[in-house]
């Protein structure tokens, strides 16, 4: 195997057997890739391994073994050394979080969702630097999400789905309560966010970074780290942009 070159899977059956298969392939090959780490697995396999590895200048290519892999590439065993070599390289800037005083900061690939975590609706108030985008929202949370996760959670509370060369955040509300018309808000991704919670002794909120929870939050600070870039491998046939432009021309049956 080309020490260069390393290969990690997810624990489940289908990975590894796909990691078996791989390196069987291409021990001893030469691949032209250098940093290169193979990624097997789901989306969140995919998001657990670039926070892993975001001090470093790696490249991923990642190889679907889970559901959807929308951060994935299909597997072609016949046609995977031509993949490597001709994968394009996109790249992506997680978002930044922390919470009330607290020094440590969590990256979040996809998005922030700031979620109730008790039968009461959460009631906060969302900023833009010193600007209030909302003074009072109450609904079962809010996400703010990057363009690579426009298409996720964002996606499925009918937030807009952003261009990945757009360079702006979207600010999504969750099942709005009041003020009920409040559709969110697309930003720049160079605006620093703030979430309050206006209530926290009677609403208490979570604030996730992906899947990494804090709850009982009373502020959320929320930014785009653009001094970490991720470097993700993508096949011609399934670039993280071609897939984002068919989810926007995507219609529901």
């Amino acid at each position: 195997m080309i020490k260069k070159l390393l290969i990690i899977s997810d624990n489940n059956a289908s990975s590894i057997k796909l990691k078996k298969i791989l390196t069987k392939i291409l021990h001893s090959k030469n691949i032209i890739r250098k940093n290169l780490i193979i990624v097997i697995g789901g989306d969140g396999f995919m998001l657990q391994t670039l926070k892993k590895y975001n001090k470093s200048s790696k490249i991923f290519y990642g190889i679907n073994s889970g559901n959807y892999g929308f951060l994935m590439n299909k597997f072609s065993a016949k046609n995977i050394i031509k993949n490597l070599a001709k994968a394009k390289i996109t790249k992506i800037s997680p978002l930044e979080m922390k919470v009330d005083n607290k020094k440590k900061k969590f990256l979040a690939i996809n998005e922030v969702s700031v979620l109730r975590q008790s039968r009461q609706a959460a009631s906060i108030s969302i900023k833009k630097g010193s600007k209030f985008l909302i003074k009072k929202l109450v609904s079962d949370g809010v996400l703010v999400s990057t363009p690579a996760g426009s298409t996720a959670y964002n996606l499925s509370v009918y937030g807009p789905i952003l261009n990945l060369n757009s360079k702006k955040i979207s600010i999504s509300p969750i099942s709005a309560f009041r003020p009920r018309r409040w559709r969110g808000k697309i930003v720049s991704d160079t605006s620093k966010i703030v979430i309050k919670n206006l209530n926290f002794k009677k609403r208490p909120i979570s604030a996730v970074a992906d899947n990494y929870e804090i709850r009982n939050a009373k502020t959320i600070y929320i930014k785009v780290n653009n001094q970490i870039k991720f470097n993700l491998l993508y096949d011609k046939s399934s670039s993280l942009h071609k897939k984002i432009k068919l989810e926007q021309l995507r219609k529901d049956t």
